[in-house]
């Protein structure tokens, strides 16, 4: 009568089965770990907002640094386009937008961390379902329109581009285009905005 082979007679899994599966395992783990600290990133920033404008004081340094903390957040407001709107007002608008775009570019790095991190709960909104879309036809084009354009949704791109595993320089390279083109119109909106008051007081 034949008898089931016991543990020590059962073939072992292939060795390259077994490293998959410790791959994948470690890949879940550091998604899980980079959205954990993307989400207290963005705690962290809104609850130290009123703060952070303080960085002002140390000029264009202080403006790259405060782009990056308000950029970094993850669908949470924080000082962004308004104070790139004030500065440009005070310094050379040109080296405004130039500080305040790279910090952006850089503090949305997060977004795409997120997305590549997992987004689960965000994936389920209709919004996110419509950008992906676009993201996987016009990654380049659509993550430079949505950076250039004033919008509360630009994370959710992020998080696209991040889903889809665009790849890291290609998402920074067009958000830092577009960043630096909306931080333009800001910081040269806030000069001649002064420029205009001064006319019309004197």
């Amino acid at each position: 009568m034949n008898r089931p082979p016991s543990k020590a007679e059962q073939p072992a899994p292939p060795s390259g089965a077994t490293s998959r599966k410790s791959s994948n395992l470690r890949l879940q783990l550091l998604r899980v770990l980079i959205f954990l600290a993307v989400v207290s990133l963005s705690v962290f920033v809104f609850a130290i907002r009123a703060e952070a404008e303080k960085l002002a004081a140390y000029g264009y340094p202080g403006i790259f640094v405060l782009s990056i903390l308000a950029n970094a957040t993850i669908l949470l407001p924080a000082p962004g386009i308004a104070f790139v709107f004030a500065m440009g007002a005070v310094f050379n608008p040109l080296l405004v937008a130039l500080a305040a775009g790279a910090g952006a570019a850089i503090g949305e790095m997060s977004g795409y961390a997120a997305g590549f991190g997992g987004q689960s709960v965000i994936e389920q909104t209709a919004l996110y379902n419509r950008i992906v879309p676009w993201m996987q036809r016009y990654g380049a084009v659509t993550t430079f329109i949505l950076a250039a354009l004033p919008n509360p949704f630009f994370d959710l791109a992020g998080m696209a581009a991040g889903a889809l595993k665009m790849r890291v320089w290609r998402f920074f390279f067009w958000c830092l285009m577009g960043e630096i083109v909306k931080m333009l119109a800001f910081a040269y909106s806030g000069a001649y905005s002064i420029d205009w008051l001064v006319k019309v007081w004197h």
